[in-house]
């Protein structure tokens, strides 16, 4: 039986992999999208979201799976509960590809001013939400602590560059009126990436759990990480 739970483990170890290169590329894309209004990247995201919900449900089924033939206990248990959680984490990842590369193909703007952009530092943001990603993947597959604790610091500047973007874009609003409908929709890019930001924070705190069978969202943090924002 040992053996045969430690089979499946490595294979739910391996989907989640999967899964996240894919959200990893997805968040990629749209990013790309976004700052070079590149409407025909922005559909193959929105083409591949298709399979981001559906390796969700085939990961979520597996565990179930392992949980009704197996009856996991310690490690494993939490294991399973971190690899249910993070999956549940990364296919809202791709909800806000999604949402974020729709903005991509909706702007009616020829291009974003390269002044707003890099005022607005949305590169930066775009960058540092694959970093997040990237460490928590590092931390999972190292299974190390100390790089999963290391992504709660990067999420500072996502909200940092999030505070700021308003009332950047109210001011370029007030100067060239004729783009206050794409400035207004690119608040909720920017309202996007900080989400995700959370989202991949709560992955890592999923990687801690397993690692240390510590919850750390019951330890005085106080992020609202489980808001609804779909849209």
């Amino acid at each position: 039986m040992v053996q045969f739970i430690e089979s499946e483990l490595v294979l739910l170890k391996k989907e989640i992999d999967e899964m996240w290169t894919l959200v990893y590329n997805q968040l990629g894309r749209a990013g790309e999208a976004v700052l070079t209004l590149d409407r025909e990247l922005a559909q193959q995201v929105l083409v591949r979201e298709r399979r981001v919900n559906a390796f969700e449900l085939k990961i979520d089924s597996d565990i179930e799976d392992i949980i009704a033939l197996y009856n996991p206990v310690a490690i494993d248990l939490r294991f399973v509960l971190a690899m249910l959680k993070i999956n549940t984490n990364l296919e809202r990842l791709g909800d806000f590809a999604e949402g974020i590369a729709r903005f991509a193909l909706n702007c009616k703007e020829p291009i974003l001013a390269s002044g707003l952009v890099k005022e607005l530092r949305l590169e930066e943001m775009i960058n540092q939400v694959s970093a997040m990603l990237e460490l928590a993947k590092r931390a999972l597959q190292e299974e190390s602590q100390k790089l999963a604790t290391a992504v709660f610091a990067k999420d500072n500047l996502l909200d940092e560059i999030n505070a700021n973007a308003t009332a950047v874009l109210a001011d370029y609003i007030g100067k060239h009126p004729e783009s206050a409908l794409s400035c207004l929709n690119l608040v909720s890019v920017f309202r996007k990436l900080e989400r995700s930001g959370d989202h991949i924070t709560n992955i890592a705190e999923e990687i801690v759990f397993f690692i240390d069978a510590k919850v750390l969202k019951h330890s005085g943090r106080t992020d609202e990480h489980y808001t609804d924002d779909k849209k």
